[in-house]
């Protein structure tokens, strides 16, 4: 169950933790930490902005940051090799990325905002941090990525979203 967060949390994620405690979509993220276990969480993560049509990323990218969305949308789109564009929509209280920061491979889609978004961006470099000093949360925070992971491919509509 995620739990608020008190009002001294050096980066306020309470959003995100209300965006993922109010997703029921297919491919949402599951992430229950404690208060405490959040506020350690927000000091290893980016808060980032971006306004609709901006690009997150593009296919192709070498990049393994994973990004946690706290409102919003992204599109999720690839052109394959018939030039077919593939889409899928990510919203509040899910995560991009997840591909390619498990896969250590290039980026499998670009990622588009769709309307003004508010990420978490969790670096390679500040997990890694995270998995020395606390790895009971960084084991959380894999888990949880890995499940978006799963589901994305278990179901055939989601599949392309896995970036």
């Amino acid at each position: 169950m995620n739990i608020p967060l008190s009002p001294s949390t050096s980066l306020d994620a309470q959003g995100l933790v209300d965006a993922i405690a109010h997703n029921h979509s297919e491919d949402g993220l599951i992430l229950a930490l404690s208060t405490s276990q959040w506020e350690t969480l927000s000091n290893y993560m980016q808060p980032v902005t971006m306004a609709a049509g901006q690009i997150l990323f593009k296919q192709g990218a070498v990049d393994r940051t994973l990004y946690f969305v706290e409102s919003g949308s992204l599109s999720v789109h690839f052109e394959d090799k018939q030039g077919r564009i593939r889409l899928a929509i990510v919203g509040a209280g899910s995560a991009v990325g997840e591909g390619g920061f498990f896969s250590h491979m290039p980026r499998s889609a670009t990622v588009q905002v769709g309307s003004a978004c508010r990420l978490w961006s969790l670096s390679p470099m500040r997990f890694t941090e995270l998995s020395h000093r606390k790895p009971e949360i960084a084991l959380q925070v894999a888990m949880a990525a890995g499940a978006v992971v799963a589901k994305r491919l278990a179901n055939s509509k989601y599949r392309a979203a896995v970036t």
